[in-house]
């Protein structure tokens, strides 16, 4: 009886390591697919990870349940889960990149927090909303990107130039980017006054990126000064 009662408790918990994998293996296919640093692997790793943790925390709480209020000893099978709520956070801020105007790897970090969820639903035999959050994360992370497609939202770029010249164009590249509906919303400037140069970096808002290398294509031919002329 004492051997059937060990089988039977060794296949739930392979069978929740299993489920895991495979709802932690979902959410990582969708974001390998698109090239994430977060892929495959780290949200496998994560979801198995979280999940063998949670069922340490509830193994740890069967060994020590015989000692009653009068014990020293407290065991609480929620602090290993809580702990992990907090850990992932920092494992989700490996993810995100931040390049001068533009900041990736949110999303990314955010399924990696979903997907610790999920592990710790598994864990704790909370297998149905588990399959169920992993269906409406692959529904936003897969629908949204078709829907932010047809949507037209801001979006930042740098512009870097070189003009030889000592005179301000500052002015003439703020009309010609205006013409083009992109709104210069940050700039800096350094003047070389031996190489008689000034080179500008640029923060620029727009929505269309047609209508950005439109821009840049009438900056490059509008101002004759210009030395090297570069998108970031």
């Amino acid at each position: 009886m004492h051997d059937y009662s060990y089988i039977l408790m060794l296949g739930t918990v392979l069978g929740k390591l299993l489920i895991s994998a495979i709802l932690g293996g979902i959410i990582g296919w969708e974001r390998h697919r698109r090239g994430r640093p977060a892929g495959l692997r780290t949200h496998l790793l994560v979801c198995i990870g979280v999940t063998l943790m949670m069922l340490v925390s509830e193994h740890i709480f069967v060994q020590y349940q015989s000692h009653g209020h009068n014990s020293i000893l407290r065991v609480d099978p929620a602090r290993i889960a809580a702990q992990v709520v907090t850990g992932i956070g920092f494992l989700g801020a490996g993810t995100i990149m931040r390049s001068k105007a533009s900041i990736r790897g949110l999303t990314t970090a955010a399924s990696l927090w979903v997907v610790a969820g999920i592990g710790l639903a598994v864990g704790s035999g909370f297998i149905v909303p588990a399959i169920f959050t992993t269906v409406i994360a692959i529904a936003i992370l897969t629908l949204n990107s078709l829907v932010e497609r047809k949507m037209k939202r801001n979006r930042y770029r740098s512009i870097k130039m070189s003009i030889t010249s000592q005179e301000h164009f500052l002015d003439d590249i703020s009309q010609i980017l205006e013409k083009h509906s992109v709104n210069l919303k940050n700039y800096k400037f350094k003047k070389n006054i031996e190489k008689d140069e000034i080179e500008y970096d640029l923060d620029v808002m727009y929505r269309d990126e047609k209508k950005l290398l439109f821009a840049s294509n009438d900056v490059t031919k509008t101002i004759k000064e210009i030395k090297s002329f570069s998108l970031e």
